[in-house]
């Protein structure tokens, strides 16, 4: 395999896509939906950022309170500007996931529809070469896709002289990766039915199956087979009847005084110990059922994706290495997902009979 080849067939579909009404079009209207979400964000934006600077000027109130026992009260954290990412993960999953289908679908039927796959193939270059390039090229121009977004919704930012740190541009920037991963993800899945159908509509429909069938009914299976294998969860213990405890007269020189008697310490530790037992069960049934959830998950970018941008776009206490390593399932997803459809592809195309 060529380097020099395999660009050079990247750059060929570089300049279909960027040159097609169908796949500019979709793109307009991602671009017009992320845009007008970012506008929600803003207003999120603003008015956690009031909250924050409210509180900030009551900050002795808030400490007075929890002195005087409000222990729940919290004063709110400093909102980061990902609040104005979170719209934008809604528009990525459904147009942009479409954006991806488009540019994928017919990157091989349509060369076998115009017999123009046989000539290339009689020049010197080979399948595999073919095959990368064009996965290659469709990766490339989604990248372009979703920097542009970026690049728009950061200027946006500037303009409102909202100015990230130096932490919230990598979180920006791990944001945008995972976007880029998810549509490579749905791209595959195209390109995989592109070479194992003869027709570019045909293609389309599969993938769009696949599509609504991963994205409406794997939720439901999720939760459904990992309530299955968990079982059903632990029962809340009963609490025992009220009864008349007995009690005991204790005298001495200063007077007579009514104490519980030992049947009653017994029975609040017995109940103690119930509801401790029960609260071990629950904690072990829980995690079970998320365990379960968790490796469903890889199968569902949009899942994935949901996960990992919540986790990124969302206020946290810990780190972001720390709280992207909670959503674990969901990175091995977004690159088990498109891996394993474009070895599918590439296997397909390798064996391909061009008549």
């Amino acid at each position: 395999m060529a380097a020099e080849r395999v660009l050079t067939v990247a750059a060929k579909e570089f300049s279909d896509l960027f040159t097609s009404r169908r796949f500019l079009l979709i793109f307009a209207l991602y671009l017009i939906i992320a845009v007008v979400g970012m506008a929600q964000g803003l207003e999120r934006y603003d008015y956690a950022l009031s909250s924050y600077n409210e509180a900030q000027q009551a900050a002795d109130e808030y400490r007075d309170l929890q002195e005087l026992g409000a222990s729940w009260l919290e004063m709110p954290g400093k909102p980061s500007i990902l609040y104005v990412f979170s719209p934008m993960i809604g528009a990525t999953m459904m147009l942009g996931a479409i954006l991806a289908i488009a540019a994928g679908f017919d990157l091989v039927t349509r060369e076998k529809e115009s017999r123009s796959l046989k000539t290339l193939l009689s020049h010197p270059v080979y399948r595999d070469e073919i095959i990368v390039g064009k996965a290659f090229g469709g990766g490339a121009t989604l990248g372009i896709v979703v920097g542009l977004v970026l690049a728009v919704t950061t200027a946006v930012l500037l303009v409102f002289s909202i100015v990230p740190t130096a932490g919230e541009v990598v979180a920006i920037l791990i944001f945008g990766l995972v976007s880029l991963l998810f549509l490579i993800a749905w791209f595959t899945v195209a390109l995989a039915f592109s070479t194992a159908v003869r027709e570019s509509g045909n293609a389309l429909i599969f993938t769009l199956v696949v599509f609504f069938v991963i994205s409406s009914l794997f939720p439901v299976l999720g939760a459904l087979v990992g309530g299955f294998v968990a079982g059903p969860p632990p029962q809340l213990p009963e609490t025992p009847a009220v009864e008349v405890l007995p009690v005991m007269y204790v005298s001495n020189a200063t007077g007579s005084y009514v104490v519980p008697g030992v049947d009653s310490g017994q029975q609040a530790s017995a109940r103690h110990d119930m509801l401790k037992e029960y609260q071990e069960e629950l904690a072990a049934y829980t995690e079970k059922k998320r365990t379960v959830t968790d490796v469903l998950t890889l199968l569902s970018p949009q899942k994935s994706y949901q996960a990992v941008t919540d986790v990124v776009s969302a206020p946290r206490e810990m780190s972001l290495v720390d709280s992207l390593g909670s959503v674990w399932a969901g990175i091995a997803g977004l690159i088990a997902f498109p891996s394993i459809f474009f070895a599918a592809a590439y296997t397909r195309f390798m064996r391909m009979d061009i008549r």
